[in-house]
């Protein structure tokens, strides 16, 4: 007898994408594809103490559209969006969760930093009015398992209930995560990906502080410039990208839509730096995510790159692709959208792997906007300013850490 195990094929059959160009997957992608910013001038807090005044704010986002209102008070944001992520996703998919079927249904929501805007509040009211003022929701409205374990609450979803929380790479992870929880047999579908909410006074004063963000403040739009020589920092997003995964023989018997199958998923660490980069530890996770897919590196057709905007980890992901790729690396496409949606933080896997999925299924590759000025270190196809219509069947997206943790996701156009 062999011991060989079969592995289940893996597709994602529902989009929910919450994020700054718009409220949903439809509105996310045709601000995408228009290349479109969603960068401005924060409306949320006072500025005027801040060095950076600019973040990419999610608009008109209404969680009581989603949630009942005595409920809202024992939420952050980041859970908001995560509900609501994962709504338009389960709606989208057509999936129905029922007693039959509930306990093979999982959850698995990543969050860099969760309830960041809680904890500033409830602290706040402490040096105020003492403990005695904190709200008993504090804690469940700030831990990061509670974005999902919120979905799994209002889905009645009882397989899998986990998350991650690996800064950058946190919604790339939950949804690779996923995928292996669906490929070895422990689940039939997973509701899965990132979400978070931490444009706070004192998360963008944290950023500023690191000088990790842009300080355009006199353009916001032109913040965000991922590869141009010009590009001097990040901008903060908020929003989530949330994916119903499915095992494929489950989606075909219920004729499900398929946007994409997933096929491979790579881990590494750099073991290097807190937060600076490192080449080798990007090189090594796109490798093992080719290798995993058991396809050859000059197959991959397209990357969505991390591409912050930052001076430093641009180069270096260029330098990581050139090395992972060879001569191949020159005819890759690669786009950040980070140039329009800013940096989800936790959330920019989750974002990126369903703008990836969408990319397979349309065949059209999203833009790198602001790209103005060549950087003769960062020399690859970045799919500048335009969307590109071309084939794609394999194509990556990237997700890189702070302490070093990457995330690589591969996804293959499906074909019957």
């Amino acid at each position: 007898m062999s011991n060989e195990i079969i592995k289940k094929r893996v597709v994602v059959t529902g989009l929910g994408l919450v994020s700054p160009l718009g409220n949903t997957t439809e509105e996310t992608w045709a601000g995408l594809i228009a290349g479109r910013s969603g960068v401005d001038y924060i409306a949320r807090f006072d500025t005027s103490q801040h060095k950076v005044k600019f973040a990419a704010e999610t608009k008109n986002f209404d969680p009581g559209k989603f949630i009942e209102k005595k409920e809202l008070k024992k939420m952050d944001y980041f859970i908001y969006f995560a509900i609501a992520g994962s709504r338009e996703a389960l709606e989208d998919s057509g999936l129905k969760i029922t007693e039959d079927n509930a306990e093979m249904i999982g959850t698995y929501i990543g969050s860099g930093i969760g309830g960041f805007g809680v904890f500033e509040r409830e602290h706040t009211k402490m040096l105020e009015g003492g403990p005695d003022r904190i709200s008993p929701f504090f804690i469940p409205a700030s831990i990061v398992n509670l974005a999902s374990g919120y979905v799994s609450i209002y889905t009645g979803a009882k397989g899998p209930n986990s998350a991650t929380a690996t800064a950058c790479s946190s919604g790339a992870h939950a949804i690779g995560d996923s995928f292996k929880i669906i490929q070895r047999g422990d689940a039939t579908a997973m509701i899965c990906g990132g979400s978070e909410g931490a444009i706070t006074p004192m998360s963008v004063g944290g950023f500023a502080a690191m000088r990790a963000l842009s300080t355009r403040n006199d353009d916001p739009q032109r913040a965000s410039r991922p590869f141009d020589k010009d590009r001097d920092g990040f901008v903060i997003g908020e929003g989530a990208g949330i994916m119903v995964l499915e095992e494929l023989e489950h989606a075909k018997a219920r004729g499900a839509k398929i946007y994409a199958e997933v096929v491979g998923y790579g881990m590494s660490s750099d073991a290097f730096h807190i937060t600076l980069p490192d080449l080798d530890g990007p090189r090594r996770v796109m490798l093992k995510t080719v290798k995993d897919a058991g396809i050859e590196p000059n197959q991959v057709d397209y990357i969505n790159v991390h591409g912050t905007s930052t001076p430093a980890g641009d180069v270096n992901e260029t330098n990581a692709i050139k090395a992972a790729f060879g001569e191949h690396a020159y005819k890759l496409a690669l786009s950040s959208t980070k140039s329009m949606t800013g940096h989800l933080l936790g959330g920019a896997g989750g974002l990126e792997a369903g703008i990836t999925a969408l990319a397979v299924h349309h065949q059209i590759l999203p833009p790198t906007i602001n790209y103005e000025t060549a950087d003769p270190e960062c020399d690859l196809d970045c799919v500048p300013n335009q969307a590109r219509q071309t084939r794609v069947t394999y194509a990556l997206s990237n997700s890189f850490g702070f302490g070093g943790t990457n995330a690589a996701l591969l996804f293959k156009r499906y074909e019957p």
